[in-house]
């Protein structure tokens, strides 16, 4: 399988930390004195990171060095904005269905956020994640929320099918025009063409996306029509590139990504700045002339990008963008390194002159959301980790085949197939194993679900998994053997004994109501028309819940117990060619 690029966190540090120190000693760009700086500071899938940990700031942190930043900016010019999934993610968020964070971003003072695909994960206001019956409103949880914030949450192209116009929910628009220092800036917003796939379907019934491109083009020109003399686009979807040192080096960029079709689509000079998100890499590039950043996610770094206009004119005199800043509460006196902790040889970061501290709001906040999730976040499962479980070597990881190997064990039935790639959401650290740790690993509250599927139906499932580049789907109960010849696909499928799987067997498939309504296309292929079939309120539990119960009590698990090693479930070339087919 190609899996996507991924650069260890200490190599990402290293790079930007070296990007910021060289941009650091350049000397500041001069400016008249009738020009206007704003600053335009970006977060994107912070995912209910409140109160900083290794590997995460967390929001506290973030507000620390936004308000260094505007205490040395009194003109207002400093603008916050998030580009999507702000609070599906940890159980401090979770439990209170983000409304902990919807708080904290209006400490914080953001003028906008773009609606992400996980905006939609709670379903209906309280317990249950996805509608019941007629009377569960399935953005409920969403549109409270929504409701709560002291800014706009931004969809431009997301489109109620009853209309096909975009959404009219409160608070929620496609753009606004804001003034920062006299100067009018208008903020449109955009998901993912892919929004709608990666969350649960039933979460989304009645509501289409439309193409990013032609959904920007319509916001920006009616808000440049109406005076806007700077466009910025909080876009919950994304690219990557790896290279920060000069922003129109596009060298370390993939340029085939989302984000990057978007800016190419984009009439040049009618947007300025795209704020991107969703596959949680790094960006601060300027493609077709727009500035393009992104800040991985979980509250490690923040975007920004500094425009300097002239106050009589409102035109654009120049740019600056800065590498994604780590968001580091502490550094090193002797080396500057980033520190999650302080120890002793440790200081609070400094952010344009100024001592970086916890916004007091902020941590009040974040203080209350933790004290109502500790008590089940710290319970203890009976069960020590001797090493920790990565998902290094995806679908195969250790963690990937545990899940499938716990979910398959639960149920008892034939196959598990799982979506390892998006559907975990960190590692479970070495040490003895917490309900937090779990939680924070599978945050999702799918229901597990049980599907009859033929041997066919199965076949077309891994058929098309194979023809995938990266998010391969993991499963356990089988090995798959695939092959081309003569331009036609093979598969063999066979049960763990040897005995193939033939076209006509039917089989227990396990899997999570996420994917069983359509959730990533894995199961698409087998899906009949109307949807699958199967009894919700069986009493089946929520995935996590199976996999907590699974993990209590097992002693000690060792990683390398979970590998496949020599003996892969999946056997397939190194790349299989686009004109294989089914």
């Amino acid at each position: 399988m190609s899996r996507r690029r991924v650069i260890p966190p200490v190599t990402v540090a290293i790079a930007i930390l070296a990007a910021a120190i060289l941009g650091g000693c350049a000397a500041p760009p001069t400016r008249a004195a009738d020009d206007i700086v704003i600053s335009i500071v970006g977060t994107n899938d912070v995912h209910g990171e409140l109160l900083p940990r290794v590997g995460r700031g967390g929001l506290v942190t973030i507000a620390g060095y936004v308000n260094a930043l505007r205490s040395v900016r009194d003109d207002g010019a400093v603008l916050l904005i998030d580009a999507g999934d702000m609070w599906q993610g940890t159980l401090d968020s979770n439990l209170n269905e983000g409304a902990a964070v919807v708080a904290a971003y209006n400490a914080m003072g953001y003028v906008a956020a773009a609606i992400g695909n996980h905006e939609f994960d709670f379903g209906p206001l309280g317990e249950a994640s996805s509608p019941r019956d007629a009377a569960d409103d399935a953005h409920g949880a969403l549109r409270r929320r929504a409701t709560e914030a002291r800014f706009p949450l931004l969809a431009a192209n997301l489109i109620d099918a009853s209309d096909a116009r975009s959404v009219n929910w409160q608070n929620v628009v496609p753009s606004i025009s804001v003034d920062a220092a006299g100067i009018e800036v208008g903020i449109i917003g955009v998901m993912t063409e892919s929004a709608l796939e990666a969350t649960f379907a039933a979460n989304t019934a009645g509501l289409s996306i439309a193409p990013l491109a032609e959904s920007v083009r319509r916001e920006a020109e009616t808000l440049r029509a109406a005076g806007a003399a700077l466009i910025v686009v909080a876009a919950h979807a994304g690219g990557r590139c790896h290279g920060f040192s000069d922003p129109h080096d596009l060298s370390s960029c993939e340029m085939d990504t989302e984000i990057m079709r978007l800016a190419h689509a984009l009439p040049r000079g009618l947007v300025d700045h795209i704020i991107g998100g969703h596959v949680h890499q790094g960006i601060a590039h300027v493609v077709n002339g727009i500035a393009i950043t992104s800040a991985y996610s979980s509250t490690y770094a923040f975007s920004r990008v500094d425009f300097t206009m002239h106050a009589r004119t409102s035109e654009v005199v120049s740019r600056k963008v800065f590498p994604p800043q780590i968001a580091c509460p502490y550094r090193r006196v002797d080396d500057g390194s980033c520190r999650w902790r302080q120890s002793g040889g440790d200081s609070p970061a400094r952010y344009e002159g100024r001592t970086v501290t916890a916004d007091d709001a902020v941590l009040a906040i974040a203080l209350r959301a933790e004290k109502a999730a500790n008590a089940m976040k710290q319970k203890q499962l009976g069960t020590r980790l001797e090493t920790p479980f990565t998902l290094k070597g995806n679908p195969e990881s250790a963690l990937g085949n545990l899940v499938t190997d716990a979910i398959l064990d639960s149920i008892g039935g034939d196959i598990a197939i799982h979506n390892v790639s998006g559907g975990i959401r960190a590692v479970l650290p070495a040490g003895e194993l917490t309900y937090g740790a779990v939680y924070e690993m599978y945050p999702f509250d799918n229901r597990t679900v049980v599907l009859d599927l033929s041997g066919l139906e199965l076949r077309k499932v891994i058929a098309a998994q194979a023809m995938k580049s990266r998010r391969r789907a993991g499963f356990s109960g089988m090995t798959v053997a695939v092959r081309c010849e003569n331009g036609a696909m093979a598969v063999e499928m066979r049960r763990p004994g040897g005995e193939l799987i033939s076209d006509t067997d039917r089989l227990n498939v396990v899997v999570n109501d996420f994917l069983a309504l359509g959730g990533d296309n894995i199961l698409t292929p087998a899906m009949p028309p109307g949807g699958f079939r199967y009894d919700y309120d069986a009493g089946l539990p929520t995935t996590r819940d199976l996999l907590v119960r699974w993990l209590r009590d097992r002693g000690t698990l060792r990683a390398e117990d979970f590998l496949t090693g020599d003996a892969p479930k999946w056997h397939t070339p190194p790349e299989l060619p686009a004109s294989c087919r089914p």
